[in-house]
């Protein structure tokens, strides 16, 4: 059920993220930086604000299209639940993040559908395995990551979405 706009007003931004897994069990995520400072650089996962009145299934597939190109996707489970606040672009963003599973046959990638904040802050996507994201030195959000696509790949999704402690930077 879509959330009142007003209430969302209220409190931390609300934002639908994917974690988007590819037939090999891949997952997608973007590479982006600090406008202000390229060499502040890391990856995430896509996702973004809920828009009007959709629904945080709806905002999940509108920014994954947006972001990635890529349509042909079975949305499942809400995985993780995170609050989060970081400065980015001169200001602090405080965010209230749900995690949903995707997966896809749809590996390849078109940005065409950035705002223009994210045309000057993403440089780009990859596939990363499981591994890769283990052994990585680069930042990467949320910063367990790593850990907890280990857990979703060898046990599966969890019963009820789990809450991440919060990430404040």
């Amino acid at each position: 059920m879509p959330a009142d706009p007003a209430a969302r007003a209220a409190g931390p931004r609300q934002v639908s993220r994917v974690i988007l897994l590819d037939p090999a069990d891949r997952i997608l995520l973007l590479h982006g930086f600090e406008p202000a400072d390229p060499a502040d650089d890391w990856w995430f996962t896509p996702g973004g604000g809920l828009e009007g009145t959709e629904s945080r299934e709806q905002a999940a597939l509108r920014e994954l299209a947006e972001e990635t190109g890529i349509t042909d996707v079975l949305l499942g489970p809400v995985l993780w639940h995170r609050y989060c606040s970081f400065p980015f672009d001169g200001r602090r963003w405080e965010q209230d993040e749900w995690y949903f599973l995707a997966r896809t046959a749809q590996t390849e990638t078109a940005m065409g559908g950035l705002t223009e904040l994210e045309r000057r802050s993403v440089t780009g996507a990859r596939w990363w395995t499981s591994e890769e994201l283990l052994a990585a030195r680069e930042t990467v959000y949320p910063t367990r990551l790593a850990e907890l696509l280990k857990t979703l790949l060898d046990d599966g999704p969890p019963a009820a979405p789990v809450v991440l402690a919060p990430e404040i930077v």
